[in-house]
């Protein structure tokens, strides 16, 4: 199983990178080593401003299997409507030409159907429904995708939102399960520290900033120190900080997090690959 990053600017895309989007993927040899359809499978984990270009050069969106959103701000949802377009308007697969869509299934917080129409742009009443299949996250409810298992943990934030855990074959140790925690946005929390319990690899926002931030509400982002916080409480493996805005300084982040976890904690780079 492997994590690929598309997009790792946080509050939106820099200059550098599209804001959040990820991949997970198991190759065909890894699913049907543990009994599903020889291919590959994916998941995308949000689309914010700019993931969807990037989404194109790694893999077809047609041969994408399920998008799970963690929660409605545009820097985490808003290309839903660029990956609209290209399966309703595709010249030779849209839903347009066939009048029948993939009904893609996204996994979201409760809203999304109604506000990826209006950010659309669609008209009172007229839905996506042809080439979205949305589906709302529950707490303690498992979605399964092919060799992928999705967990849905209720996080810390100023809207609904949702850090999501992904079980799947090991790249690393065949025969064996290995899990991808993503924080999702979110301050500390009981939840934050559920989902990245003993993961392999904990993808983990660090968009505050120690003595910087301290005036902002909580409730919004973690800094790096209480991402390692977070690492080290949870026993994951290894911590791979995400979402850092552009105004903030990488190394200050990195260097927050490891006074807080000893273990392998890096900064995510846009279009880098993470086995596990």
């Amino acid at each position: 199983m492997r994590l690929i990053t598309l997009g790792v600017s946080g509050s939106g895309p820099g200059p550098g990178s599209p804001a959040s989007s990820y991949l997970v993927q198991v190759s065909a040899a890894e699913a049907a080593a543990a009994g599903f359809e020889a291919r590959d499978w994916t998941v995308v984990m949000d689309l914010g401003n700019g993931a969807f270009g990037a989404l194109q050069r790694v893999v077809d969106p047609f041969d994408v299997d399920a998008v799970a959103i963690s929660h409605l701000h545009p820097d985490h949802c808003a290309d839903l409507s660029g990956m609209y377009v290209y399966l309703r308007y595709h010249p030779e697969h849209g839903s347009l030409k066939h009048g029948k869509g993939k009904s893609l299934p996204v996994w979201s917080p409760s809203a999304t159907a109604q506000q990826a129409a209006r950010a659309y742009g669609l008209s009172e009443g007229e839905t996506m429904d042809a080439d979205y299949d949305f589906r709302s996250w529950a707490e303690g409810a498992p979605v399964r995708v092919g060799p992928l298992t999705l967990e849905a943990f209720r996080v810390f934030h100023p809207a609904e939102a949702w850090g999501i855990r992904v079980t799947g074959p090991s790249t690393l140790r065949p025969d064996e399960r290995a899990v991808i925690a993503y924080s999702g946005d979110t301050d500390y929390c009981d939840g934050v520290v559920a989902l990245a319990r003993d993961a392999d690899l904990l993808l983990c926002e660090a968009a505050f900033v120690e003595g910087r931030d301290d005036d902002v509400a909580p409730g919004v982002h973690l800094t790096g120190r209480r991402a390692g916080r977070v690492a080290h409480e949870s026993g994951a493996h290894r911590l791979l900080l995400t979402h850092l805005p552009v105004w903030n300084e990488p190394a200050i982040s990195l260097a927050e997090a490891r006074d807080e976890y000893d273990g392998d904690v890096r900064l995510a780079q846009p279009g880098a690959t993470y086995t596990v």
